[in-house]
């Protein structure tokens, strides 16, 4: 199976702005998504209280607490919380380049979904940088396990994932979704898809600070009879749970530092697990290669077409 991917990195046309609440502080915070220069990466820049701005690029090195979200930092002073849905989106769209300029400590959950984010990214389009995308391409299997749960990559001609998902509940059961990733794909597949939570959860996770802005606008709610409270119920059929675990894994694997050639498979995972498992194939140096494209291709390069680079010239990627 090829797959055609980007050769070149891209960046943002022009800045956006979104606002909206945190979904654990219930706090208002507003965003902008300012275009970067090649090489810069993925930089979210927190403005605090005194007037100062702390920076944190979205590298794997840079994670904090994975219990409920994707955190980069580790003083909530100082970090930037829930960035999973912001990632995933910035991913499948194929953007490198980007700040992420916010005055609070988490991202705005909007709806619940990446949607939000897609469609500001298209309201102002990309620019292709002419400089070569680095990829990092998985060649050997590489897998964690945690109790039931376990996450591996595997080498694969493209981008795939692979998710699977279990849980006690009539409504949920046992689900998966299976696909490569693409712009398209996720768009259409996976991008509306809704966090989601058991209403018997709400009291515990309000009791220890969390969850404080969640609602019925921005999350599936599941009452104690196993039933979908929100009056619309689910956009993607009755597996609106795994696309949205497998939306957090693209968001979650964002983080490399690069895109990644390979597959992505999980069961029973979450923010936990993805981040374990991406630090396992990092810390490795021979489960994994980076490569670009070949001088003589276009902008779209087969996966089998990339050729090796150095690690050592692109290690502040992962650092």
């Amino acid at each position: 199976m090829t797959i055609g991917l980007l050769g070149f990195q891209a960046t943002i046309a022009a800045p956006v702005t979104l606002s909206g609440i945190g979904v654990h502080s219930g706090a208002p915070v507003m965003i902008t998504f300012q275009p970067a220069e090649a090489g810069t990466g993925i930089v979210f820049s927190r403005n605090l209280e005194d007037g100062t701005s702390v920076e944190y690029r979205a590298v794997s090195s840079q994670v904090g607490p994975t219990d409920l979200c994707t955190i980069l930092g580790v003083s909530p002073a100082k970090w930037v919380a829930t960035i999973e849905h912001v990632m995933a989106a910035l991913y499948a769209m194929g953007i490198d380049n980007i700040v992420v300029e916010v005055d609070g400590a988490e991202m705005p959950i909007m709806d619940g979904s990446s949607y939000p984010f897609i469609e500001a990214i298209e309201q102002v389009g990309t620019v292709n940088l002419g400089i070569k995308r680095r990829y990092i391409r998985v060649v050997k299997p590489v897998r964690i396990e945690s109790g039931a749960s376990w996450s591996e990559f595997r080498p694969y001609d493209g981008t795939r994932f692979e998710v699977e998902i279990d849980f006690p509940s009539s409504l949920i059961g046992r689900q998966s979704w299976k696909g490569d990733l693409t712009a398209a794909t996720f768009k259409s597949e996976l991008s509306r898809a809704r966090t989601f939570g058991f209403m018997r959860d709400v009291e515990r996770l309000w009791a220890a600070g969390y969850a404080l802005g969640s609602s019925l606008e921005n999350s599936v709610v599941i009452s104690d009879d196993d039933t979908v409270v929100n009056i619309e119920g689910l956009r993607y059929a009755k597996d609106e749970f795994v696309r949205h675990k497998t939306l957090d894994a693209v968001g979650d694997l964002a983080i490399a530092g690069a895109q990644f050639i390979g597959c992505y498979r999980s069961y029973r995972g979450g923010h936990k697990m993805n981040a374990n498992a991406l630090k396992a194939l990092l810390s490795d140096p021979t489960a994994y290669e980076v490569v670009e494209a070949p001088s003589s291709v276009g902008a779209r390069v087969r996966a089998g077409e990339f050729v090796p680079v150095s690690v050592t010239e692109c290690a502040p990627w992962f650092a």
